[in-house]
C-alpha cells in the first residue's frame, strides 16, 4: 500500500521532466535573450532620438550626434539625447529594484513602492515646494533622494529587520512581511499627507504638475549626472545580493544553513532598492508598473535566477520606458502624454492578465 502514492506521483513527475525536456536549454536561451534585449534596446534608443513632435531622419540624427554643425544638432544633443538617457536611466533602476523586492518578498507581483520609497521620495519634493519654494530640478534631485533614504530608515526600524527578534518566524518569511508591512503602512500615510500639502497650495505644485505624473521631458545633464552615481552604487550592491536572494528563495531556515545571513541581506536588499528607485523617482517622477512588468517578462524569458534576471532587467527595463515615452509623443501628438500616464494606461491591463495567470 505504502508504494500506491509513488506510483500515483510518477507520471505527473515524468510529464514535468518531458516539459524540460522541450524548452531550449538556458546556455542557448540566455544569450539569445541578451543580444534580443541590445537590439530592442537599440531601436527603442533610435526611436526616441528621432521620433517627436519634430520628426527627424536618422542621418540627421547620425549627423547629430557625430558632431557635425546639422541645423538639428543642438535639438538632438540638447532636448532629445538626454530625455532618452533620462528613460533609460530610470527604466534600468526601476526594473532592477522590483526584481529584488519580488525576490525579497518571495512575491511575483511585488513592486518598490511595497517599501514606500516612491511615496517617501514624493512626501520629500512635496515638503520642499510647499515650504521652502524650492522646485528646480536640482533641489528635486536632492529632496527626492532624501526622502527615499529617511523612509527606508524608518520602514527598517518599524520593520525590526536585524534586531535581535528579528531572526522570530524567519523560517516563514517573517521579516520581508514586517518590511513590506511597514513600507505599505507608512507609504500610506505619506501619500495622504503629500496629496494635503498639493491640495493647499495648488499654485505652488503647478510646475510640479508634470514630475507628479511621471516625465522624462525637460531632463537635463544637470539631474542626470548627479542621479548617476547612486544608481551604480545599487547596481553593485544588487549584483552582490543576487546570491543570497536565490538561497533566500529557499527559505529562512536553508539559506542560514548556506551561510547567508538574512538580516543583512534584507538591509542590503533595501539600500540597494532605496538607491535605485529613490533616483529613478528623483529623475522621472514616480512611475508605476515599470518594477512590477520588466522582472515578470525577464522571470518569464530566463526563470527565477537572480543573476540573470537582473542583467534581463538591465535591459527590459529602458525599453519599456522609452517606447512608452515615443508612444506618449505620438498619441496626441504635436501634444505629449507624460510616460508615466502612458505606462499607467498600458500596465493596469496587463497587470490584471499577470495577476489571472498566476492563479492559474
Amino acid at each position: 500500500m505504502p508504494a500506491r502514492p509513488l506510483e500515483a506521483a510518477a507520471p505527473s513527475s515524468s510529464r514535468a521532466d518531458r516539459g524540460r525536456r522541450r524548452r531550449a536549454p538556458l546556455p542557448v536561451v540566455l544569450p539569445c535573450v541578451l543580444v534580443g534585449g541590445l537590439a530592442a534596446l537599440a531601436l527603442a534608443v533610435a526611436l526616441s532620438l528621432a521620433v517627436g513632435a519634430k520628426p527627424l531622419a536618422p542621418t540627421a540624427v547620425l549627423d547629430a550626434l557625430a558632431g557635425r554643425g546639422t541645423a538639428e544638432a543642438d535639438y538632438v544633443m540638447g532636448l532629445r539625447l538626454p530625455r532618452t538617457a533620462a528613460a533609460v536611466l530610470a527604466g534600468a533602476a526601476l526594473a532592477v529594484a522590483g526584481a529584488l523586492v519580488q525576490g525579497l518578498t518571495r512575491n511575483p507581483l511585488a513592486d518598490p513602492g511595497l517599501l514606500g520609497v516612491n511615496a517617501g521620495a514624493a512626501f520629500a519634493v512635496a515638503l520642499g515646494v510647499a515650504l521652502l519654494g524650492l522646485g528646480d530640478p536640482w533641489s528635486v534631485l536632492w529632496l527626492a533622494l532624501a526622502g527615499a533614504c529617511v523612509l527606508s530608515t524608518a520602514v527598517v526600524v518599524v520593520g525590526g529587520v536585524g534586531s535581535a527578534g528579528g531572526g522570530r518566524g524567519g523560517g516563514r518569511g517573517g521579516d520581508s512581511l514586517r518590511l513590506v508591512l511597514a513600507g505599505v503602512a507608512l507609504g500610506a500615510a505619506l501619500s495622504g499627507v503629500t496629496t494635503g500639502l498639493v491640495l493647499s497650495d495648488p499654485d505652488a505644485f503647478d510646475r510640479m504638475r508634470s514630475w507628479n505624473a511621471g516625465s522624462v521631458l525637460g531632463r537635463g545633464w544637470e539631474v542626470l549626472v548627479p542621479a548617476v552615481p547612486f544608481v551604480l552604487a545599487g547596481l553593485v550592491v544588487a549584483a552582490a545580493c543576487a546570491r543570497g536572494l536565490d538561497a533566500l528563495a529557499l527559505g529562512d531556515d536553508l539559506a542560514r544553513s548556506q551561510g547567508v545571513r538574512t538580516g543583512g541581506l534584507r538591509l542590503a536588499v533595501v539600500a540597494a532598492v532605496t538607491l535605485l528607485a529613490g533616483a529613478a523617482t528623483a529623475v522621472a517622477g514616480p512611475l508605476v508598473f515599470v518594477g512590477l512588468v520588466a522582472p515578470r517578462v525577464a522571470r518569464w524569458l530566463v526563470g527565477p535566477h537572480q543573476g540573470r534576471l537582473l542583467a534581463t532587467c538591465l535591459l527590459l527595463g529602458p525599453v519599456l520606458v522609452l517606447l512608452a515615452d515615443v508612444l506618449g509623443r505620438v498619441l496626441i501628438a504635436p501634444a505629449e502624454v507624460p510616460v508615466g500616464v502612458v505606462i499607467g494606461v498600458v500596465g493596469a491591463p496587463l497587470l490584471i492578465a499577470v495577476a489571472r495567470q498566476s492563479t492559474r
